[in-house]
């Protein structure tokens, strides 16, 4: 039975307004941890930034987009909170993903490799959305890096809505390289078949994040440099790339 249709209509019902958003859906077979068992279809959800918040971060995160960051955080949990019980009630079983972890866990869990249970932007680009930057963010066609992500599980299988992309689409642009106040990145394009510590080095990043947490006075480890400076996703009024 093709419960598409159903979910599609639960989904724009809840990601209002639409223009804000950005959903799929991934075949995710093989691709994650066993303990979710036969949950292998995932629906990405993206919710765009703002994008003047996003437009003052120059050297480092501001004190609003600290608070940014965790709204938007909150709100793609109450969504997909939503969704997936609607889905239930709609007899489809769903298991929610939260949008972000806790300072403590990748303090603890998650320390030696910086790798959670799920990556929502590898979901993402196996639901065609988009690919992974030269600083490991995800690039969405429609807003660039300038989106946060949720994952919603579920064991029903859901019919690909766009053909996942495998290969970066960065080409020779190098602005978020030469931005990275930390040098985690060295160029290299991303591709399915290569590993994240081969183009970007994340414990570095962690580091400058918490150097930034720390001068904040924030419990939160986030820069947001190679967001901001990225042309895709960029509207008309912002400063184009050349």
């Amino acid at each position: 039975m093709n419960r598409e249709p159903e979910i599609s209509t639960i989904l724009k019902k809840h990601l209002q307004p639409k223009d804000e958003f950005i959903y799929g859906f991934a075949d995710l077979t093989g691709l994650i941890d066993e303990k979710f068992g036969d949950y292998t279809c995932g629906i990405s959800i993206g919710k765009r930034l703002d994008d003047r918040i996003v437009d003052n971060v120059v050297t480092g995160p501001t004190l609003e987009y600290f608070s940014h960051y965790r709204a938007m955080n909150e709100e793609l949990s109450r969504i997909s909170n939503l969704v997936s019980t609607d889905m239930k009630t709609a007899g489809i079983s769903t298991i929610n993903i939260s949008p972000s972890v806790t300072t403590e866990e990748l303090n603890t869990t998650y320390n030696a490799t910086l790798r959670t249970d799920l990556s929502h932007k590898m979901v993402a680009t196996r639901a065609g959305l988009g690919w992974i930057g030269k600083t490991a963010l995800f690039i969405s066609k429609k807003f660039g890096p300038r989106l946060r992500l949720v994952t919603i599980l579920t064991s029903h299988p859901l019919p690909l809505s766009k053909k996942p992309i495998e290969t970066s689409r960065c080409s020779t642009c190098e602005l978020c390289v030469e931005a990275c106040p930390t040098d985690a990145a060295n160029g290299k394009l991303w591709n399915t078949s290569i590993d994240r510590d081969e183009f970007f080095d994340a414990q570095k990043c962690r580091q400058q994040c918490k150097e930034f947490g720390d001068q904040f006075k924030q419990d939160i480890r986030i820069c947001g440099i190679c967001i901001a400076v990225c042309p895709i996703g960029k509207k008309p009024h912002q400063s184009p790339v050349t």
